[in-house]
């Protein structure tokens, strides 16, 4: 029963995500083996979005492990237990919920020495800033924790690189990509070993500009219109000053237009969600939310609309306007 709903979850996480965004481009899938413990280690720009995304495109279906606090709020807690979400609990949640973090582990040991995945962000927190933080520990402690119980399985740690061309807008694209899987040495004196090996190959995956002059570089990358999911055009026009494939501003129109026809929502965002938000990196989780959870419930007013007398043509003609400000709904990069 619990697999039957994580299925039909995901297919619709799956499809919000597709009207949310422009593209979600996935590269390297195929390295993900199969019937074998896998770790995905993931890096962290945007908030739930990073874990909804990755799970809805892979072919396997991990464990995420992800912060406490969002298991706070009951029919949070129980969504988040469909999708096979796990809480970690860091000092900020307070010293004494740390012991807590036992429950996680011994769950997510059990599900590596049963061939099962679990995805973890192991910069420990997220930022929209396009580089690789230093990874924590967390990953390497499951790993050795699973070989500790049962050192006949052999499990993998396979890097995932996650970036947005704008992580605050929808109409944006994503861009996922999985690299080769990394052996796990038994022995448990190789674990800063390993951990040095997964914060390459992320940094070999994804746009990691310097912290230095970082808001300047990035602008001069937007200003020439350089791919800023692309590690491979940054890193030629900040070597050579040479741009291989303008990304041109998308319009405006558009996006203001879809706003137009959903104005009820996005008055609740900006409002209601957007005055009270603390932590940018979670604006994109909130106007996913509230796409995904109030948008079928608007549509559905619309369409009672069209039953009454008078008011049919109208309705009918303003919802399909709707959907198509959604299905060509697009934003620059930034």
């Amino acid at each position: 029963m619990k697999k039957g709903i994580y299925i039909f979850l995901r297919f619709l996480i799956k499809i919000a995500l597709h009207l949310y965004y422009k593209r979600i481009l996935v590269e390297g899938a195929e390295n993900i083996p199969k019937n074998q413990p896998v770790i995905l280690v993931a890096n962290h720009q945007n908030a739930l979005i990073d874990p909804l995304v990755v799970g809805a495109h892979i072919s396997i279906r991990p464990y995420f492990l992800t912060r406490a606090a969002v298991f706070k709020n009951p029919v949070a807690a129980y969504l988040l237990n469909l999708v096979q979400m796990l809480p970690v609990y860091r000092v900020m949640d307070g010293f004494s919920t740390i012991p807590q973090n036992q429950r996680t582990f011994q769950k997510t040991n059990q599900v590596l020495q049963q061939n099962g995945s679990v995805l973890i962000f192991a910069e420990g927190n997220h930022s929209i800033v396009r580089n690789i933080r230093p990874l924590s520990k967390g990953f390497t402690r499951m790993a050795y924790g699973a070989l500790a119980e049962a050192p006949e399985i052999k499990p993998v740690v396979v890097p995932v690189g996650i970036q947005y061309s704008a992580h605050k807008k929808s109409g944006s694209v994503v861009k996922i990509s999985i690299g080769k899987p990394i052996p796990v040495d038994p022995d448990p004196a190789q674990a800063l070993k390993l951990t040095r090996q997964v914060e390459a190959a992320l940094k070999s995956m994804v746009v990691d500009l310097p912290n230095t002059d970082y808001d300047e570089t990035l602008q001069r990358l937007l200003s020439n219109q350089v791919d800023v999911c692309s590690k491979e055009d940054v890193e030629r026009y900040l070597v050579d000053n040479q741009v291989a494939t303008k990304v041109k501003p998308a319009g405006y129109l558009m996006n203001k237009m879809m706003k137009l026809f959903h104005l009820p929502l996005y008055w609740i965002w900006l409002f209601g969600i957007a005055p009270k938000m603390e932590d940018e990196v979670f604006t994109s989780t909130w106007k996913f939310v509230i796409g995904g959870v109030l948008a079928p419930i608007y549509y559905g007013l619309i369409l009672i609309c069209c039953f009454i007398p008078g008011y049919g043509t109208w309705a009918i003609s303003f919802l399909l306007m709707a959907w198509i400000t959604v299905f060509w709904n697009e934003n620059s990069q930034e």
